[in-house]
């Protein structure tokens, strides 16, 4: 097989569950760029994190931020999609009407929370590297890419399932993207759409093609490259949607994969 993109989320994926890296990240990815193979983080964390979590593969990573909202390459954006205003802040009125639930506009810039949350600040941080607090979010006017849900509970899919799913889905692509968070983007935005657009960017196939992923978020990209790999750590019923298994990511599963393609003599 000749692999030529890799494609790797970040939570409960590539990173640990303390937020590292795997211990010989960096050369590794330097190996894979000299092989002629792109890596791509590809994640619903926004472009503003991706770019502070890799600075010194600014010129050479694709980062697909907020589960394919938007695609950035060496310093240059080649897609996004706004979510129009009206409709952002028609989640933002739902969000506020339900209970315990923090809605989170994710601005191309910053996250915008109100200033009521801020005791969720470290949390919110870890993924958010940007944050404005606003006394109300209602009369935030921004270029926003995606609609965000944080959940306090950790009770994400019982909220999807009952709630966002029947009051969203129908117009835009909603996912559960961990036990804490909803991500709503225009419908026909998820990170398999962003997949399409890099094969066609870089003129690929599915076969040479590689991805990681975890959970809901990632079901697409998995399901659209050929050499697709489920976390040892992610849930039973994410398993119809890869071909293969890869180890934990406190085992540094993407890694070891990774690692073996390096070695294997027919990768050119």
């Amino acid at each position: 097989m000749t692999i030529k993109l890799i494609a790797s989320d970040m939570d409960h994926t590539l990173l640990t569950e303390r937020g590292q890296l795997p211990p010989d990240f960096v050369p590794t990815i330097h190996q894979l760029h000299a092989k002629g193979i792109q890596f791509v983080a590809a994640s619903g964390r926004p472009m503003y994190t991706l770019e502070q979590m890799f600075p010194e593969f600014a010129d050479t990573m694709v980062y697909v931020s907020d589960n394919g909202g938007a695609i950035a390459y060496q310093g240059k954006t080649l897609f996004k999609s706004l979510l129009p205003l009206a409709d952002y802040q028609r989640m933002v009125q739902f969000v506020n009407q339900t209970a315990n639930n923090i809605a989170v506009i994710c601005g191309m810039d910053a996250a915008y929370v109100e200033t009521k949350y801020q005791a969720y600040d470290a949390t919110l941080r870890q993924f958010y590297a940007n944050i404005e607090y606003v006394p109300d979010l209602t009369q935030v006017r921004v270029a926003a890419n995606k609609f965000t849900i944080y959940f306090p509970g950790k009770d994400s899919q019982a909220q999807y399932e009952a709630v966002f799913a029947p009051e969203f889905e129908s117009a835009y692509s909603v996912t559960v993207a961990g036990v804490e968070w909803i991500d709503i983007m225009n419908q026909g935005i998820n990170k398999g759409h962003a997949m399409r657009f890099l094969a066609d960017y870089f003129d690929l196939t599915p076969s040479q093609m590689m991805a990681f992923g975890d959970t809901y978020n990632d079901k697409e990209m998995l399901q659209m490259v050929e050499h697709s790999y489920l976390m040892g750590n992610a849930a039973d019923d994410m398993r119809p949607y890869a071909n293969y298994r890869a180890d934990t990511n406190e085992n540094y599963g993407v890694l070891k994969v990774i690692q073996k393609l390096l070695l294997t003599p027919n990768q050119r």
